[in-house]
């Protein structure tokens, strides 16, 4: 074993000097060279399966599991399908495109929908006519094809928990027949929670080269429209809080905070007071994780960290985008970055979250309850803990990129023909002060730095090479996270 490790010691020893020669090299030599160190690294035992193997003894159950959790308080049903083939059916013809911020008609769909399939972009609208869109949406539902699946941050976390007979789940949401009936025997809805009508998302997807008149698609993406009002008000969340005192939870995971960004700034700004005061009821002795997703208006992100929505709450999962949207609001380190090139760089990432946790976390002089911050990207990912207060977190780090190997494939395990690693092999864990540089090791792929009383654990993802489904891939990353961690009474 120690031969091989050595091996693979001198040859990424080699392939970091390669990328300092690299200026000096033609890019033939240098594309031929890096393959071929790479190919070396490889034959050394694959790193891929090393990893899958190191992952596997690593990831045990915490000493104290959760036995309860309640989940809420976003929730619908996606519905996903051709768009072409939608509009279509609905009798629209082709046209020009035009941009549109809300969608009042059909008209406005497809000229929206043709907008955004020109460019190749994704975009998310609200349709404001609520008997045309439920027309549209069962239209969608019913079409030949279609997939319907359980949607929102909140039912979709519950659902990936629920996967564990263990576990007993509590949602609460907009809860209508259809999502009622594509959630698992597992998830508790309180009658307060149901609906008659399903808050349905329609996504509308292209393929790349695909044409509707005259316009054809340079990428495959998709375009996402509702008439989601429920959520986006936060209904159900009075009900989710005075649900908890009968359910007894063990954890509590909230989210879609996010869907409140429709809502007029006055309304917004009432509905995130109601929601601090909503949090509070909640006994302080269970852990509340809060689980983010993309936002667009800063001053709402900025209010969010600093109206004591943070403090209250014990552990918060995010992606690249959110992190850096958040620093951005908020005014922490990195934030002049307009946006990430390529793969976040794990020194800045570092430097963000050790500012959150400094800032608003857990301290001897600051009455705040977060202590954890679950962070991912397709690359890799880091848990971040304040020392104390959680444990058990080489597993739970292992068991997210886990979850995000097998659910991008749709794999029951990881299948090392169909993923490959994307993370660097090397990196800083610092950008604005001393930090360490360190290696990746497929061996023992979950490493560890630590600094001013805060812990890190990193792990690189096997990326998925054709993946099925992305969507809510982050919030079976967090759920996956969540399960294995352990929080230490105080």
């Amino acid at each position: 074993m120690w031969q091989r490790s050595v091996c693979v010691g001198l040859l990424a020893l080699a392939l970091g000097y390669l990328c300092l020669l690299g200026p000096q090299l033609p890019p033939s030599a240098l594309q031929h060279l890096s393959a071929s160190l790479l190919g070396g690294l490889r034959r050394a035992g694959s790193l891929e399966s090393r990893m899958v193997a190191a992952w596997q003894a690593a990831i045990v159950r915490p000493a104290r599991g959760w036995g309860r959790v309640a989940v809420g308080v976003n929730a619908c049903v996606d519905v996903v399908l051709s768009g072409v083939k939608l509009l279509k059916a609905l009798g629209l013809e082709p046209g020009d495109g035009k941009n549109h911020d809300i969608l009042h008609s059909r008209q406005d769909l497809r000229e929206a929908f043709t907008h955004f399939m020109e460019k190749g972009a994704a975009a998310e609208r609200f349709f404001s006519d609520a008997e045309s869109f439920h027309h549209i949406a069962r239209t969608a539902s019913e079409y030949p094809g279609a997939q319907l699946y359980v949607g929102g941050n909140a039912a979709l976390i519950g659902q990936k928990l629920a996967a564990n007979p263990d576990l007993k789940i509590l949602l609460c949401g907009p809860v209508g027949p259809k999502l009622h009936e594509l959630l698992d025997d597992n998830v508790v809805v309180p009658p307060e929670s149901m609906q008659e009508r399903d808050e349905f998302h329609l996504i509308l997807e292209y393929q790349a080269g695909e044409e509707w008149g005259q316009v054809k698609a340079p990428n495959a993406n998709r375009f996402i429209f509702s008439h989601d009002l429920s959520n986006g008000a936060l209904n159900m969340l009075e009900v989710f809080v005075s649900s908890l005192e009968e359910f007894q939870p063990d954890l509590v995971v909230l989210s879609g905070l996010h869907m409140m960004e429709g809502q007029s700034k006055e309304m917004r700004h009432r509905r995130l007071l109601e929601t601090v005061a909503s949090i509070s009821d909640i006994p302080t002795d269970i852990p509340i994780h809060l689980e983010l997703a993309s936002m667009t208006d800063q001053d709402f992100m900025s209010n969010i960290v600093h109206q004591q929505v943070f403090p209250l709450v014990n552990s918060i999962g995010l992606n690249e985008q959110e992190l850096l949207f958040l620093t951005q609001s908020a005014s922490g380190p990195h934030a002049s970055l307009a946006s990430w090139n390529g793969i976040p760089d794990v020194g800045a990432v570092s430097d963000i979250l050790f500012w959150i946790l400094k800032e608003h976390g857990k301290t001897t002089e600051r009455a705040s309850d977060l202590t954890r911050i679950h962070f991912h990207t397709l690359a890799y990912h880091i848990l971040a803990t304040v020392d104390g207060h959680w444990g058990n977190q080489v597993a739970a780090v292992a068991a997210g990129a886990r979850a995000a190997g097998t659910q991008a494939c749709a794999t029951k395990t990881i299948d090392t023909s169909k993923v490959f690693l994307k993370a660097p092999l090397e990196f800083v864990t610092s950008q604005i002060e001393a930090s360490s540089k360190i290696s990746l090791n497929p061996d023992e792929p979950v490493m560890h730095w630590h600094r001013e009383g805060i812990s890190f654990h990193f792990t690189p993802v096997l990326v998925c090479k054709d993946p099925v489904r992305t969507v809510g891939l982050g919030d079976a990353i967090s759920a996956e996270g969540l399960l294995y961690s352990e929080i230490y009474p105080q």
